[in-house]
């Protein structure tokens, strides 16, 4: 009993120091090869152009180097403010998002209402001195802006033709909880209602609210032509989709990494900005095939009536900014 009693101790102390041995050098192994995952995450479904955009972001990475991309789309991780404060927190390494402002309203500014007539000059603003000015203080608060992703021209859809700045009038209509966007609808004399954007169809479809604003792309592909007849040009805003990451897991990555995951982002970028542009004609022709019908109009008296929004966020930004803005577009 003795001699069995001393084999069993042996036997447990070879095991134990074999498993110290596996835990020390084999972790060293595993730690040494550790891949890295980004988890990116945004709130539109796998049909958005959005999503594809993503989708070939993770697709530059991955084929560059051993970090993986894990996409989240369709709010799955929550609404867009409560991603951003993942980021925050280093939670999430990634987001593709546009409510900043709670960090840094000066970020909201390529909102102000009818300030871009065209995406090139809002791309231009975007990817040069201002867009980098206005970005940089979110780097306080963990959030670094690398890319512009495009969210596009907003229209508003609604059961009734908006011709003129007077049938607005009392219209109840969802918008993202943004300063800018119920200031802008205040001014039109509509009722703003703000809402998660993934609570919006069924709003709609009960008669919640009567209207909504969105980029072509994000209305059809969340199927707001079931619930609205008319989608109303009014071209009233428009609205980049700042791509954040964490700075603290930016930090982490070796250049080489945060070479390929910043150029890659710029990369999908102007792939999505692409994507919007070439794709809102042939939208257009689905959602008339599906019973919508497109208001066009004249956007002047629009302009007029919301000047005073302009003269409300010089107060807010300071003239300097948006004078630069001002001065890079008429410098084309």
């Amino acid at each position: 009993m003795k001699f069995i009693r001393i084999f069993m101790l042996s036997i447990i102390a070879i095991l134990s120091l074999t498993v110290i041995y596996i835990f020390i050098f084999e972790g060293d192994i595993v730690d040494s090869e550790e891949e890295v995952t980004i988890r990116f995450a945004h709130g539109q479904p796998e049909t958005n152009e959005r999503h594809l955009a993503v989708i070939h972001f993770k697709e530059l990475v991955e084929d560059q180097s051993d970090m993986n991309v894990r996409i989240y789309p369709n709010e799955q991780l929550g609404s867009e403010a409560e991603m951003i404060e993942s980021v925050t927190l280093n939670d999430l390494q990634m987001v593709a998002a546009s409510a900043f402002s709670q960090y840094n309203p000066n970020i909201s500014i390529f909102e102000l209402p009818y300030l871009f007539d065209s995406y090139e000059e809002a791309w231009k603003v975007l990817d040069g001195e201002v867009g980098q000015e206005v970005a940089e203080p979110l780097l306080e608060d963990n959030l670094r802006i690398i890319a512009y992703f495009e969210n596009g021209m907003r229209h508003v859809t609604a059961n009734k033709k908006i011709e003129e700045p007077e049938d607005f009038n009392g219209l109840s209509i969802r918008t993202p909880e943004f300063p800018i966007s119920l200031a802008t609808f205040q001014a039109l004399g509509a009722n703003p209602t703000p809402m998660a954007f993934g609570e919006l169809y069924m709003a709609l479809q009960q008669g919640t609210v009567d209207a909504q604003e969105n980029p072509m792309a994000n209305t059809y592909t969340s199927r707001f032509q079931e619930v609205q007849e008319y989608l109303n040009k009014t071209s009233h805003q428009y609205m980049p989709l700042p791509v954040a990451i964490s700075d603290d897991f930016w930090n982490s990555l070796s250049s080489e990494q945060q070479d390929i995951v910043e150029t890659s982002a710029q990369e999908a970028a102007q792939y999505h900005r692409n994507l919007i542009v070439e794709s809102e004609e042939q939208i257009e022709e689905e959602l008339i095939k599906e019973g919508m019908e497109i208001v066009e109009m004249d956007t002047e008296p629009f302009r007029e009536q919301i000047e005073s929004v302009h003269q409300d966020y010089r107060d807010i930004y300071g003239d300097e900014l948006l004078d630069k803005i001002l001065e890079e577009l008429d410098s084309e």
